[in-house]
Parts: structure tokens; C-alpha cells; sequence
């Protein structure tokens, strides 16, 4: 996996971090299928990436995506799992429904594209699957709860099936970026309950927050340049934190914290005037 054209599949990459590590991957020369629910059917400009219709949360959906990626190529050599979604509100006016809905994505839309494609990985002896995380989790962040333990749940995902897939030359990487310049922002979900709530107001500060830091984020070009490194073996290790450095030494540093100073820095930063 050191050098030479790869076929890569990346997850949510219609827009944002996918759409960019999707170029940035072509750009490269490798053969890249850019997978979302949004795919057109055109054929793409030469060095573009490749849109394939996938939707991470329909298990037919992806077996049908990877199948035809299988029959275009005869092999898949690195996937991306990007797509993600967000949900903001507390945890109290958060519906059952709701947070299923958050894990169908961030996390079963992972577990069933790895289910898909590691076979392919392991019948080659080599491979590497990228999963993209958060800094949110490995730090809670307030009225984005639900979202922070899907993140934190995809990390032990993550490390879980490093170790199950050593044995057979398959490398498991996860990527965990804090703020970017993103749709992500935009298509940001609301707890329907959130309205009226007694935790209204702080949510919307808590949320007011978030959304000035995601618009002074870092380029996902940024990003995309690490996960190219990762790819073609520049960047090695197993977790990878990308972002602010503010953000990066907050997740460094969180777990050595007491709960109560962690605690009350997280609520003087997302619930301040």
C-alpha cells in the first residue's frame, strides 16, 4: 500500500470533508468512487471522481453500490467512511427516534459498508479502511450529546476492528477532526422537542457557539491532505486529530482533566453571552 494507483471508496461525498478527500484522492490518480444518496448519473470530468448512489442506512443500497463498484474495477483497495450526519439538543427532549435515525448513520451506516467491503479487503491480504470520527468524541460537547456518543461509539467500533483485521494485512485508521468549514453547519437537525424546552436557551447559545466555530473552521482541503497521506503511506499511526490546534490539545488533554474543571470549561465556552 506504499505506492501506485489505488480504487478508493468514500463515504458522504457529496459535499464537504467527502466531496474533499474525493478530489483530493483523484487528483492524485487514484480511482475514486464518490458515494452518496445525492449521486447523479453523468459521467464525470477526467481525474473527477466516480458518483455512486449509496445510501449508508439501507443495507441493499450499499451491497448494490459496492457490487457495481466490484464489477467496474475487480477490486476495492482503501474505503472512506465519511458520511455523517448531525443532531443538536438536549439529551432530555431528544427522542428515541431521533438518536436512532443519528446512529443509523454515523454509526451502522459504517458497520454496514465495512460489512460489504471487507470481504474484498481480506481476500486480498491488504487494504486499509479510514474511518472519519470527532474530537466531539472524545469530548462531550453539550446539546450535541447524542452526536458526541455516536462519534465516541465509532471510535471503539474503530479500535475493535483494528485489532480483528491485523491478522489478515488489513490497516484500521480513524480520522478525528474538530471544526471545518462544512455543510455540515447547514444541514445541522433539531430535536423536534427542542422548542419551548426548558433547556432552550442555553441550547441556542450552546448552538450559536458551534456554528461560529464551524464557520471559522479549518479548509477541509486540510483535512483531505492528511487522509491523502494516510493513503499512500506518508502519515502512519492509528488515530489521526486534524483542526484547530486549540481543539486538537482540548481532546488531547480531556481525559488527564478532573471532570468538574472539564465540566465547567465546557459550559463557560458553549453557554457564554
Amino acid at each position: 500500500m506504499e505506492s501506485g494507483s489505488r480504487v478508493v471508496l468514500v463515504t458522504g461525498a457529496s459535499s464537504g470533508l467527502g466531496a474533499a478527500c474525493a478530489r483530493a484522492l483523484s487528483a492524485r490518480g487514484h480511482r475514486v468512487y464518490g458515494a452518496s444518496r445525492r449521486a447523479g448519473t453523468d459521467a464525470p470530468a477526467a481525474g473527477a471522481p466516480i458518483p455512486l448512489a449509496m445510501d449508508v442506512t439501507d443495507e441493499a443500497s450499499v451491497g448494490a453500490a459496492v457490487a457495481a463498484l466490484l464489477a467496474r474495477e475487480g477490486r476495492l483497495d482503501v474505503v472512506v467512511n465519511n458520511a455523517g450526519v448531525g443532531l443538536a439538543g438536549s439529551i432530555e427532549d431528544t427522542a428515541v427516534d431521533e438518536a436512532r435515525a443519528l446512529f443509523e448513520t454515523n454509526l451502522f451506516g459504517v458497520h454496514r459498508v465495512c460489512r460489504a467491503t471487507l470481504p474484498l479487503l481480506r481476500a486480498r491480504g491488504e487494504g486499509l479502511v479510514v474511518n472519519v470520527g470527532s474530537i466531539g468524541g472524545r469530548v462531550a460537547i453539550p446539546f450535541q450529546g447524542f452526536y458526541s456518543a455516536s462519534k465516541a461509539a465509532l471510535h471503539v467500533f474503530n479500535d475493535a476492528l483494528r485489532g480483528e483485521l491485523a491478522p489478515f494485512g488489513v490497516r484500521v485508521v480513524l480520522v478525528e477532526p474538530g471544526d471545518f468549514r462544512t455543510g455540515f453547519t447547514a444541514s445541522r437537525v433539531f430535536a423536534r422537542a427542542g422548542a419551548g424546552s426548558p433547556y432552550a436557551s442555553r441550547c441556542a447559545r450552546a448552538v450559536g457557539v458551534m456554528e461560529a466555530d464551524e464557520r471559522a473552521g479549518a479548509d477541509p482541503e486540510s483535512l483531505a491532505a492528511r487522509v491523502v497521506d494516510i493513503v499512500e503511506g506518508r502519515a502512519r499511526g492509528t488515530r489521526h486529530l486534524a483542526g484547530r490546534l486549540s481543539q486538537r490539545l482540548v481532546a488531547r488533554l480531556a481525559p488527564w482533566l478532573p471532570d468538574a474543571l472539564l465540566d465547567r470549561g465546557l459550559r463557560a465556552y458553549y453557554e457564554r453571552d
